[in-house]
């Protein structure tokens, strides 16, 4: 019977190629499947309103390298601006030696530095709040020495 199987796919080459194609655009739908599911949306907009700015704004940000590595709050940067985000300001940190990023709220706005957070894959528990208004941007991305973990650098 296999015998008989296999003779019948063998002779009808055409068969087994459209079964070959099947099994890789199914494989293919899979792993886009999957990576759409694992990415989170991301959300660079302002969804609560306060003497500055109303909802529905970009949410303004600025870099900071704590790394010493040249270079990457520029590629942090582009990143964030293709998503939506209005990076104002790249500089270096007070620092070199910041070993993870993390990410400094700045006008008490937990929502907006989340968000920002996301977008490049920083846990929720490395947000940190120092309010300083007079920067004139919602949160600051410190950039440490685990910068390839990155959304940005994947």
């Amino acid at each position: 019977m296999q015998e008989q199987q296999s003779a019948h796919i063998q002779s009808n080459p055409y068969r087994l190629r459209f079964l070959f194609g099947g099994v890789c655009v199914a494989l293919v739908l899979c792993i886009v499947l999957i990576r759409l599911s694992a990415t989170p949306e991301l959300d660079a907009t302002i969804h609560r309103s306060d003497d500055l700015v109303k909802e529905g704004d970009q949410i303004q940000l600025n870099i900071a390298n704590g790394s010493g590595i040249s270079g990457i709050a520029r590629t942090t940067m582009d990143y964030l601006r293709s998503a939506g985000f209005d990076v104002v300001e790249i500089d270096n940190y007070k620092s070199f030696d910041v070993e993870k990023s993390f990410v400094i709220d700045r006008v008490n706005d937990s929502i907006s530095t989340r968000a920002v957070a996301r977008a490049l894959g920083i846990a929720d528990s490395l947000c940190t709040r120092v309010v300083d208004s007079s920067l004139y941007v919602r949160c600051t991305v410190v950039l440490g020495k685990d910068y390839l973990q990155l959304r940005a650098f994947r």
